[in-house]
């Protein structure tokens, strides 16, 4: 079912995939690797010419046929003949000839049901309707859509499902996007026959994230077999009988998985919607903006909905890559963090200790002055968790000009492994996980650190019963996993082979290690980083066909300033800075900065180091610039403008740049195509977009580390899922998440 699932995707109309070009939509369909046999192309062959012209396949969509002719089939939709793979279900058989059928329970993504019946087509010879998502399509199957039989059962079902469904779509958030308005004008027939009174059921309490209106609910199941199979919680099911049936959680317990916003997209009508958007917009009143998501290091993508200056709320975009279709909580509900605590205007600290609005001119005149006079080796500039690679690079170019190297990104330790991209890079790739059979987690909990790469390996894990290893602190995951320890003396013990879990190791085709973000931070980070790759050698993780050993970064801006070189220690550069430069850096330690340094903070939000800041430049978030980032993996995407810059904040390398204009060392580029094509000089991956560049020198030049592991146990990375940055800690739905979470 997994490769049927793969091989033809249906998707939303609002979920436009990743293509080559912006503006064209295409989705590839592949059963093998053979796109260059001759059938490939020609899926549809020709048919007789009393009948009208063949459609394209639904959605842009391309069959690659397998290269044995054997492995395909050919059936006739409509007349026309289409070959398909085998194993194709008739529907899909039906979205390849360009035939679009009405479905409510079947989605690509999740387990056939088959209980809705909306899919019902004419299979000749067959004496009765079949449903086509739940049929395996047949050689030779002659299979008509648009017969009267077919018609009248598409009515028939659509007149059973509005028999109790409630006339709320005036008061429904689903209105304009529901498919059960859209299949009933379609599909449906103009007037039904039921007069009985309607049943109702009880709403469910979801959480503070999913609104329920269970009396809209027609059944389909999506919900309970996406908590099941994708969020691996057994949370949702289906109670009772015949007209007593309803969905719920089996305990009134809160729905409790990182995924839960995402039964918001799959539900075809208003049973489950979004609560925090509850009221607020119709679709058709938004400008949808397709952008990422800066959130975490995987860079979802998602497509941003605003009306006028305002984001209204985030939904995903398909990218088969890295998120397919599904986003994170937190991804999709920070947004109100956009709007609250906002830093509207340059200020400055004044003898009093209260900040004052100032012109930009002023502000930056009086950074530029004491600039000037600190010498150059005090100091000190810091990029923040959600820098984008072009504010960085001016940051880097303008902080060395002054004649200072100590430029950092927080996050990345005191002696971060820079030097090899593979050494920072999920080599794998995101979807190249599912291609393993045992993984090795060292020190990261994927569950909060990345969302969408946990939700891979629990595919996976459900796919091909993989086994996983876990060493770190007690962490709760959603699949089985053996929790061999919780420091690096297991981990030294299975590079050692005396440890049960090596016998796991060497058996497994395919081996993968993931080290957590979290372990640059440790002093010995080295020495352990050295053992994981001793592991690596041992067990065929890197070999010449597959590169298992993966680092799990934490940050949006981490490899990219890593690609950059902002590899200061920041202990030592904060110890001795005299004039510290903060860009959106709240989480860096300032307990060691002298009490007389002067403290600049760039930033979109007044988060932690606000307090310390002596002067205050407003700068624009992720929603309202256009920047670069690169994700865990080393894809590279940018973000796009979706809504106006918050009162007199600017982009963030333009005050970088302002900034070295008067203090009398200007940086050589005033747009962002020449800020990028410094960039190119540097790490010329950062300019190819939505292009995967992996790292292509070994681990091995590196040379032998000398350094002791130490005994110190893992840490957690994480300490709060829902509040991780600046944006998220000042999201009020954020903090009802964490309030329920620790109840």
């Amino acid at each position: 079912m997994s490769f049927l699932a793969r091989a033809l995707r249906h998707s939303k109309p609002y979920l436009p995939s990743r293509g080559p070009a912006a503006g064209v939509s295409c989705r590839w369909i592949s059963s093998t690797s053979a796109a260059g046999s001759p059938e490939a192309g020609a899926a549809v062959a020709p048919a007789d010419p009393e009948l009208p012209p063949p459609r394209e396949p639904v959605g842009g969509a391309r069959v690659e046929l397998p290269p044995n002719p054997e492995d395909a089939l050919e059936v006739f939709v409509d007349g026309h003949a289409v070959r398909i793979p085998k194993g194709f279900s008739v529907l899909q058989a039906c979205e390849v000839a360009g035939v679009d059928i009405p479905r409510f329970c079947y989605h690509s993504r999740l387990s056939i049901a088959g209980n809705c019946r909306m899919c019902l087509v004419e299979v000749e010879k067959s004496p009765k309707p079949v449903a086509s998502c739940a049929m395996p399509a047949l050689p030779g199957m002659k299979i008509k859509t648009n017969t009267p039989i077919a018609k009248k059962a598409r009515e028939g079902v659509m007149e059973f499902l509005l028999m109790n469904h409630p006339l709320d779509c005036p008061i429904c958030d689903q209105g304009g996007e529901c498919d059960l308005q859209d299949q009933s004008m379609a599909f449906g027939a103009d007037r039904g026959r039921f007069t009985d009174m309607k049943r109702s059921v009880v709403d469910k309490n979801l959480g503070p994230l999913v609104k329920t209106v269970m009396t809209r609910c027609i059944q389909c199941t999506r919900c309970v077999r996406f908590a099941s199979e994708v969020a691996g919680v057994q949370d949702l099911g289906m109670l009772g009988r015949g007209s007593g049936e309803e969905i719920g959680t089996y305990v009134g317990k809160l729905m409790t998985s990182e995924l839960s916003g995402n039964v918001i997209d799959i539900c075809p009508v208003g049973a489950l919607t979004s609560k925090p958007f509850a009221f607020k917009a119709r679709n058709w009143e938004m400008k949808g903006t397709e952008t990422i998501d800066v959130t975490d290091a995987v860079g979802s993508n998602i497509r941003v909905d605003s009306r006028g200056p305002e984001v209204m709320r985030i939904v995903p975009r398909l990218n088969e890559d890295i998120n397919e279709e599904w986003i994170s909580d937190k991804t999709r509900f920070c947004y109100d963090g956009l709007k609250r605590q906002r830093l509207n205007d340059p200020m400055i600290r004044g003898p009093d200790g209260r900040f004052k609005a100032v012109t930009w001119r002023d502000a930056i005149a009086v950074v530029a002055e004491v600039l000037n006079q600190v010498k150059p080796e005090e100091i000190t500039g810091v990029a923040g968790k959600l820098s984008d690679a072009e504010s960085m690079m001016a940051l880097k170019d303008f902080i060395n000009k002054m004649g200072s190297d100590k430029v950092l990104c927080e996050g990345n330790g005191p002696n971060p492994p820079a030097d090899i991209r593979s050494n920072y890079l999920m080599n794998t790739s995101i979807a190249g996980l599912e291609k393993a059979d045992v993984f090795l987690l060292v020190g990261t909990q994927p569950r909060v650190e990345a969302a969408m790469v946990n939700a891979r390996i629990q595919k996976t894990v459900r796919a091909t019963q993989a086994k996983v290893g876990y060493i770190g602190p007690p962490a709760d995951f959603n699949y089985d996993t053996w929790h061999l320890g919780t420091g690096p003396d297991t981990l030294v013990e299975i590079a050692e082979g005396r440890h049960p879990f090596c016998s796991i190791l060497k058996s497994a085709k395919n081996p993968v290690i993931i080290a957590g973000a979290g372990l640059f931070e440790r002093e010995d980070q080295g020495a352990v980083f050295s053992t994981i790759e001793t592991v690596a050698k041992k067990f065929n993780v890197t070999r010449p066909d597959w590169n298992g050993l993966n680092v799990l970064l934490l940050h949006a801006a981490q490899a990219a300033a890593l690609d950059l070189g902002l590899v200061a220690n920041p202990t030592e550069s904060v110890k001795s800075a005299k004039f510290l430069y903060l860009m959106g850096a709240d989480d860096v330690n300032l307990d060691n900065l002298p009490a007389d340094a002067f403290v600049v903070y760039q930033g979109h939000h007044g988060d932690k180091a606000v307090y310390r800041a002596n002067v205050i430049l407003p700068s624009s978030a992720f929603s309202e610039k256009e920047g670069t980032y690169e994700n865990t993996e080393g894809c590279t995407q940018w973000t796009i403008p979706a809504v106006p810059t918050v009162g007199d904040a600017r982009d963030d390398w333009k005050i970088v740049r302002a900034l070295s204009e008067v203090a009398g060392a200007p940086l050589p580029y005033d747009s962002v195509a020449a800020v990028r094509s410094r960039i190119s000089m540097v790490a010329p991956n950062l300019v190819r977009v939505d292009e995967r560049e992996p790292s292509v020198i070994s681990a091995e030049v590196k040379p032998p580390v000398k350094q002791q592991v130490s005994p110190a146990p893992f840490k957690a990375a994480v300490e709060n899922f829902y509040m991780t940055d600046a944006i998220t800690r000042a999201s009020k739905i954020m903090a009802q998440c964490s309030a329920t979470l620790k109840k």
